[in-house]
């Protein structure tokens, strides 16, 4: 039986390299090779029965291979999203180009039917393309009628939604391309705080597009980010308990992306699925509670979309209404940087794995309102809607010289204590925050993990006469 996996995994290795000794197989190559002969010798294989099954005999089986790489691809399931469809045949594993992670999703296939291949074809990859993808019709579906997909089609826990590779986040593939031109154009803008009025019915429609695109964050700095709407974080979403939020989402970019309300009571296998470009989803929900909310991108890998910025609040008010106050809106966040390449910098995951930020910031913008401080006059309640986006830190909100006069640990107006001085807010959650401003000056709004608020996690709340 070893001797049987040999050939099989000799076979393999020879044609997916074509010729173990041309000058651009690689020394880890050699290696594999030199090893898959060794083990195939001579003497061995004069044991062999001369029946014993050949590579193609083994996978003849497994699918049909079409013609051509194009055809092969339009079949094939195991893709960014999949579909139905017969298994590929080894040579399209091994002759079409493909990224790594569509290459390895294949090969693991094959190695359920036949032990060693799989590891032996991924050993010895030497083409890297970019991820194919398709866009697909525009459709609509509602979580009240939406037909089950049918196949292998997964959903936004599944690790093939996005690449998880480092060198496929790099600036300048085929998911960040758009988010890198024309860089040096972009002009800084100041995130408005600014809490936006509740709609006046009772149902609000909702439109995001999920968009790539550059954002710049300070005077030197541009990201790469994935965003709605074009902007890190997403526009504020304001409802109150009751109301109906009928949302639509519309991929239009290069990779799957989905949506996830914390605020929603919801079938989440439905509401938060992927969809790949061209593709659109519906769905409806009534908040349950007051609060602050955060809402997020729910693709594999999580941390990556959140991290590139694919996030934001929706607040939710009381049908009762709060005590009237000036009401402003923080979203706290981090950032991974790359290099810049060309003026932009992508989004590291290496660094998201290691939860050490380049930067952590209100808004999106690091220190953005010490330069343009948030304004209020002496007398005024402040009210502060607080989400800590992470991805993967709270947020320990104090403001410098003033005390909070209520914080609600749960859904206003109930659930509140009185007179405290810092209070954090996990990673995913949000908190309302309230202040009396009796005194006039200057107060600093800050993450007290001064690791953080040293890295932009800061804001000044002046308050005038």
């Amino acid at each position: 039986m070893r001797s049987c996996r040999a050939i099989v995994q000799k076979t393999a290795f020879q044609r997916y390299c074509k010729d173990a000794a041309a000058p651009e197989i690689s020394i880890r190559q050699r290696k594999i090779h030199t090893l898959l002969t060794r083990e195939s010798s001579t003497e061995t294989m004069q044991n062999l029965r001369a029946d014993a099954p050949r590579l193609s005999d083994l996978l003849n089986d497994v699918g049909p291979e079409p013609d051509d790489c194009a055809a092969r691809d339009a079949n094939d399931p195991i893709a960014m999203v999949m579909t139905d469809g017969a298994l590929p045949g080894v040579s399209h594993a091994v002759d079409c180009p493909q990224s790594r992670r569509v290459f390895l999703a294949r090969t693991s296939v094959l190695t359920l039917a036949i032990p060693g291949v799989g590891a032996a074809l991924a050993a010895c990859s030497s083409r890297e393309g970019s991820p194919k993808t398709g866009s697909r019709d525009s459709t609509t579906a509602s979580t009240a009628n939406a037909p089950p997909r049918t196949g292998t089609t997964h959903n936004s826990d599944s690790r093939l939604d996005s690449a998880v590779l480092k060198s496929e986040h790099a600036t300048g593939n085929s998911a960040m391309g758009a988010a890198t031109q024309a860089a040096s154009a972009v002009k800084y803008h100041r995130w408005a705080p600014e809490l936006p009025p509740a709609p006046t019915g009772s149902i609000q429609k909702i439109h995001f597009r999920t968009m790539e695109a550059p954002v710049r964050i300070s005077a030197d700095t541009v990201v790469a980010a994935w965003t709605f709407e074009g902007d890190v974080p997403g526009p504020v979403v304001h409802t109150r308990v009751g109301d109906t939020v009928e949302f639509t989402l519309t991929n239009e970019s290069n990779i799957p992306h989905s949506m996830d309300f914390h605020a929603a009571q919801i079938d989440p296998k439905l509401a938060f699925r992927s969809i790949v470009k061209g593709e659109s989803l519906t769905f409806s929900f009534k908040p349950k509670f007051a609060g602050a909310f955060m809402y997020h991108c729910g693709t594999a890998p999580v941390l990556m979309h959140i991290g590139s910025g694919m996030f934001g609040a929706i607040c939710v008010t009381p049908r009762e209404g709060l005590a009237p106050a000036r009401e402003f809106v923080l979203v706290q966040n981090e950032y991974y940087l790359s290099d810049a390449v060309n003026g932009v910098h992508a989004s590291d995951y290496q660094k998201m794995l290691s939860t050490m930020p380049d930067i952590v910031c209100f808004n999106g913008r690091p220190s953005q309102y010490i330069a343009e401080p948030i304004r209020v006059r002496v007398g005024e309640r402040v009210r502060f809607w607080v989400v800590s986006a992470g991805p993967s830190h709270p947020c320990n909100f104090h403001i410098v010289g003033e005390q909070f006069d209520t914080v609600y640990l749960g859904s206003p107006p109930a659930n509140s204590i009185r007179g405290v001085q810092t209070f954090a807010v996990a990673p995913g959650g949000g908190m309302v925050f309230e202040v009396v401003c009796d005194v006039a000056g200057e107060f600093p709004f800050v993450n007290h993990g001064f690791g953080h608020g040293q890295k932009g996690a800061i804001g000044m709340l002046v308050v005038e006469h």
